[in-house]
């Protein structure tokens, strides 16, 4: 699965690189620690309300899908990874797949190894940050999702729409293999336009153009477990560890 992920370029870069106009009014901090519920930078394809004519966008959304059919949005929390092998069957992500497509910029992502006890030393977590050998940008293939909040009246607050998303994920069996049995799924530059056209509706060929970040060119380095805690951030948190 992917349950942490780092993702600290400014949003300028982040339009630039991927040719999508910056939602504005909307501003996100870089964060070394991204977790589950937080806002998230992700890049989409929708129709302008006014024009109808379709657009890259940057903007933010929260890291766990909510179905537009879900009667609270905590569901979100359990939804943070679709698996690849099933995302196309499961409700929750089968019309998304068809529909709403994303990509979540992201500097690398964290897992972690069971380290027993030993000694006098307590059984502890190990975080490893597995990123793009060449520091590049991960496109991580997500999905997104509207959910509509009964209790706000108007539909035209903004208040009154939630969007989330979620990360596809597939089994590991590179450099993050040795980590942890799975890991997000990401596109080359080349097949973004693919992925993001929403009227592109066959899922078996935007499924195919899913694959390993980086071709599995990855570097897994051990970081301090101060990233275990939600609390801490900054990149200091990237640092490898000293023991």
């Amino acid at each position: 699965m992917c349950g942490r992920y780092a993702s600290s370029r400014a949003p300028e870069d982040l339009a630039g690189l991927f040719d999508a106009r910056l939602d504005p009014g909307r501003e996100l901090g870089p964060s070394w620690n991204v977790a589950p519920t937080d806002e998230v930078w992700a890049v989409l394809e929708r129709a302008d309300r006014d024009t109808g004519e379709l657009g890259r966008q940057l903007r933010p959304v929260r890291w766990g899908l909510v179905p537009s059919w879900a009667k609270d949005p905590g569901v979100g929390s359990r939804m943070i990874n679709a698996r690849v092998e099933t995302v196309h069957e499961k409700p929750a992500f089968r019309r998304a797949l068809a529909k709403r497509r994303c990509l979540l910029p992201a500097d690398g992502f964290y897992e972690w190894v069971a380290v027993p006890a030993a000694g006098t030393a307590k059984a502890y977590k190990q975080p490893y940050f597995i990123r793009p050998e060449t520091g590049s940008v991960m496109a991580m293939a997500g999905l997104y999702e509207f959910w509509r909040d009964p209790a706000v009246a108007d539909r035209d607050d903004p208040d009154a729409w939630l969007t989330t998303a979620t990360i596809i994920t597939t089994e590991a069996t590179d450099a993050a293999g040795r980590i942890h049995p799975r890991m997000p799924l990401a596109l080359d530059p080349g097949d973004y336009e693919a992925w993001l056209d929403p009227s592109h509706e066959d899922t078996t060929d935007l499924r195919a153009l899913l694959h390993t970040p980086a071709g599995g060119r990855l570097a897994v380095t051990a970081v301090s477990t101060a990233v275990n805690s939600v609390r801490n951030n900054g990149p200091q948190l990237l640092d490898p560890a000293t023991s």
